[in-house]
C-alpha cells in the first residue's frame, strides 16, 4: 500500500513529533514565540540586527588570514556581515545572491552597514550558485553556504504558509540543497573550510545530506567537531553538525550548521 503523504497543519504536526516526539510540544511552543534579534557590531558603522544563532553559525568559520572567501547564498546579508569578522586585511568576500529583488536587499544591507574601506572587500555577483563548478573549480578558501529551506518557524507562525506545506516540499528543498552544497565543495580549495547552515528541524535537510557528501567523497571531508569563537549559548551536537534550536538555546535558532574541511 502507498503511504499517504503527509500535509497541512495537521500533516506538519504528525511529522515533526515523529521527529522529536516528547519534546516537540515544548519545542513547538518555543518556536511560536517571538524571536529576540541580536544586535550585531563588529567591523559595522551601525548595528544590524539577527538571531543569535545566525551570528554564531557563520563564526563558526575558521579565521582567514589571506584569499578569497564565497558567501553562497548571501542575502539579506547578515552572516556576510559576520563573515567580515573573519577575514583579514588580505582576504575578500564575494556575497553570491542569484534573485534580483533579495541581491538589492543585500547591496542595501552592505551599503548601509559598512565603513567604505570594508565595502570595497565585498563583492557582490549574481550566478546560480549550483552551476559555479562549471566557470571554475578550487577557487575558494572559505564557503558559507546557508542555504534555502523550510523555514519551520516562519511556517508555523504563518497559518496560510502551514496550510500549504507538504512533505514533499522537504524531498524538493534537500534536492536544491544538494546541488549548493555539491557545488560547494567543487569550488572549495584542498585545506579549505565550509559551513553548510540551515534553519530546518528536518534531518533531510541537515545532517542526511553532510552524510551524501562523506559517501561521495570519502576521506576527502573532514568534520570539524570542535568550534572557536562562540558565544555564551551552546549548541547542541548532532551526527554531523551542531544545532541551536529555540527550547534549549533562551530562543535562539533554529539554526543547524556543519564545518567542514576539504582534504
Amino acid at each position: 500500500m502507498k503511504k499517504q503523504k503527509l500535509s497541512g497543519a495537521q500533516g506538519f504536526e504528525s511529522y515533526y513529533l515523529s521527529i522529536f516526539g516528547e519534546r516537540w510540544q515544548g519545542l513547538k511552543a518555543a518556536l511560536l514565540e517571538e524571536r529576540k534579534p541580536e544586535a550585531y557590531s563588529e567591523n559595522l558603522i551601525q548595528n544590524y540586527y539577527l538571531d543569535y544563532a545566525s551570528i554564531q553559525a557563520a563564526r563558526a568559520m575558521p579565521v582567514l588570514e589571506e584569499g578569497s572567501c564565497l558567501d553562497m547564498c548571501a542575502a539579506p546579508g547578515g552572516k556576510t556581515l559576520v563573515l567580515l569578522s573573519r577575514i583579514k586585511e588580505n582576504a575578500e568576500i564575494q556575497a553570491n545572491e542569484l534573485s534580483a529583488d533579495r541581491r538589492n536587499r543585500l547591496i542595501r544591507v552592505l551599503d548601509e552597514h559598512l565603513s567604505e574601506d570594508n565595502r570595497k572587500r565585498i563583492r557582490v555577483s549574481s550566478y546560480d550558485a549550483s552551476r559555479m563548478p562549471r566557470y571554475g573549480q578550487e577557487l575558494y578558501d572559505r564557503i558559507l553556504l546557508d542555504a534555502p529551506c523550510s523555514s519551520e518557524r516562519h511556517v508555523l507562525q504563518n497559518e496560510k504558509y502551514l496550510k500549504q506545506w507538504t512533505e514533499a516540499r522537504i524531498k524538493n528543498l534537500s534536492q536544491r540543497q544538494w546541488a549548493l552544497l555539491s557545488a560547494a565543495f567543487l569550488l572549495l580549495k584542498p585545506k579549505g573550510f565550509l559551513v553548510y547552515s540551515t534553519c530546518a528541524l528536518a534531518d533531510e535537510e541537515n545532517d542526511f545530506l553532510i552524510e551524501k557528501l562523506i559517501k561521495k567523497y570519502k576521506e576527502r571531508v573532514r568534520l570539524e567537531d570542535k568550534l572557536d569563537s562562540l558565544g555564551p549559548i551552546s549548541p547542541e551536537k548532532t551526527r554531523y553538525g551542531f544545532r541551536f534550536l529555540p527550547d534549549k538555546a533562551e530562543g535562539a535558532g533554529p539554526i543547524y550548521f556543519s564545518l567542514i574541511q576539504k582534504n
